[in-house]
Order: C-alpha cells, then sequence, then structure tokens
C-alpha cells in the first residue's frame, strides 16, 4: 500500500499538500491510492509476488491478467458501495470507504478509471484527436470531478473546466511518455497525425527525435496548453486553499510543457520534467492571471 502511495511524488502536480485541510488530504490520497492502484494493474506495474491479486481473491499468478486483475477490483470497488457482500478486501479500497460515504462519492468515476485500463488492453493506437480525448474522459476526467466533490464545489460549469484540465493534463503526460508509452507497445499520439507530420513508428522509436517528431510533439503540446487556458477560469472560481490546490494542477502541467519546450520537443531520450523552482513560477502565474468569479 505505501508502495503505491509513495508514488504521488513522481506527479506533475501536488496530489494531496500539506496545506489542505486533513479531511481533504485524507480523501485525495485515498482517491490517489485507488487511481494508481487502477493504472498499475493495467500497465502491469503491481510489486512483485502476486499480493495484490490475492488481496483481491486471485491466486498469485493471475497478477500477470490484467483483465481479470480489474475485473477483481471493479468487484471489490462495488464493495466500497455496498452493492457486494462483505467489506473491501484490498487495503487501498477499504481506506477509500469511509471516504465515499463520507462526500456520498458515486461509484461512475471509480468505474471509469477501470474502464479505461480495460482500454487499454484493447486499443494500442488511437486514429483521431476525438479518439484520444473520448479515452481522457475516461482515464482523467474522473479524478478532476472526485476532487470536486471532495470539496464540495462541484458545479456543472466546475466539471467543465475540470475536464478541460484533466484532459490537458492527460496529453501532457502522453507527450512526456512517447518512449515509454512505446515500450508497452502504445501510441497515444493520434495517427491522423502522425501522417500529417510525417512521422512513423519507427521514428518515435529512435533515440532522440528528428525534426518531423519534433514539430508533432509541439503540436500536441499546444493542443494542451490550450486546454488548460481553457481550465484556467476553473482556478479563479473557487477560494482558499482550494484555489491553491486548482492552481497546482494547471501550474503543474504548464510547469511540465516548458520543460518539454526546454528541450527543443525532443521527448524520445526521456520524459522531460519541470523543476520545483519551475513549477513554483508557473502556479504564481496562474494565480495571477485566473480570472475571479464571485
Amino acid at each position: 500500500m505505501s508502495a503505491t502511495l509513495d508514488k504521488a511524488t513522481a506527479e506533475n502536480f501536488p496530489v494531496a499538500p500539506a496545506f489542505l485541510p486533513r479531511a481533504w488530504r485524507d480523501g485525495l490520497t485515498a482517491v490517489y491510492g485507488y487511481a494508481r492502484l487502477v493504472d498499475d494493474i493495467g500497465d502491469g506495474d503491481l510489486a512483485p509476488g502476486g499480493r495484490d491479486a490475492v488481496l483481491l481473491g486471485l491466486d498469485p499468478a493471475a497478477a500477470d491478467d490484467r483483465l481479470a486483475m480489474l475485473d477483481a477490483l471493479e468487484a471489490d470497488l462495488l464493495r466500497v458501495f455496498g452493492s457486494a457482500g462483505g467489506p473491501p478486501r484490498h487495503p487501498l479500497l477499504l481506506a477509500l470507504r469511509p471516504v465515499a460515504r463520507a462526500h456520498a462519492l458515486t461509484p461512475e468515476p471509480f468505474l471509469g478509471l477501470i474502464e479505461a485500463n480495460r482500454q487499454d488492453q484493447r486499443v494500442r493506437r488511437y486514429e483521431t484527436y476525438g479518439d484520444l480525448v473520448a479515452y481522457c474522459e475516461l482515464s482523467a476526467n474522473p479524478v478532476g470531478r472526485l476532487v470536486l466533490s471532495l470539496t464540495g464545489t462541484s458545479t456543472p460549469e466546475r466539471i467543465r473546466l475540470s475536464d478541460a484540465v484533466c484532459t490537458a493534463l492527460q496529453i501532457v503526460e502522453h507527450v512526456q511518455d512517447v518512449a515509454e508509452d512505446l515500450g508497452r507497445d502504445r501510441i497515444y499520439l493520434p495517427a491522423e497525425d502522425m501522417r500529417r507530420f510525417h512521422v512513423s513508428e519507427a521514428d518515435l522509436a529512435a533515440p532522440t527525435a528528428g525534426a518531423s517528431v519534433r514539430a508533432l510533439v509541439a503540436f500536441e503540446s499546444e493542443r494542451a496548453r490550450a486546454l488548460l487556458d481553457e481550465g484556467l477560469p476553473l482556478v479563479g472560481s473557487v477560494h482558499g486553499r482550494l484555489r491553491l490546490l486548482l492552481a497546482g494542477f494547471v501550474g503543474g502541467g504548464r510547469a511540465a510543457l516548458r520543460a518539454v519546450t526546454a528541450a527543443g520537443f525532443d521527448v524520445l531520450p526521456g520524459p522531460p520534467e519541470p523543476t520545483k523552482s519551475g513549477l513554483l513560477r508557473e502556479v504564481a502565474a496562474v494565480l495571477r492571471t485566473a480570472p475571479r468569479k464571485r
């Protein structure tokens, strides 16, 4: 459990910073733990030994069967919401249950994350940008919606703005992780865009990016930047510590994009990472420029 939660430090944005109220931190940590577990199952990144499989009621050897693991996780998720007998089996889901009850959360966002990882087992290429956005609706947008629910600030307009930010953050991650994703036989750069910029899969497997790959990465980065700008009013629509948290999300995405730009859009040697000072500058800029709604 702790190994899963420790991965929070590697994210582009703060997961549950210390300045938040304890109840919010506990809720965000529980949601992050769940989301990280789902992704680790889908990516085959679970700790060795099959302990997670056993916790979910499966044989240890089933840890390598990602679809079976996701099915077992969904069954355990239903125990969180009382739709199946008994308490959740996995400690990360057991920790999620009081959070779900305290905030009247619904299963849908959590199920979306599982379905995104099921899709990762079936779909390894995306033809259009619209196809990729539809994937982000499952893989990223539920997290932002859960943040709004946990903080009691969910409205239709904030959900719309949050979806823009979360889709942007997912695209930023895809841009940073082109080489890593290709190593898993996945490409999240739309095929229509690869053809437009004359980029082949072999080009993505090179040690460094040529001009065409760099142009493609710059194009996708600008799409993400535009989505972050679209979602910027979300930060100004709230107050206090929540405003700072959301600024961290947007600023984290901007800082990651700045790191990609600073690398000359060559993401193939490895994901360009923002510096701490760069992140703080971007968060400060978001706080200065986010339009306020009273």
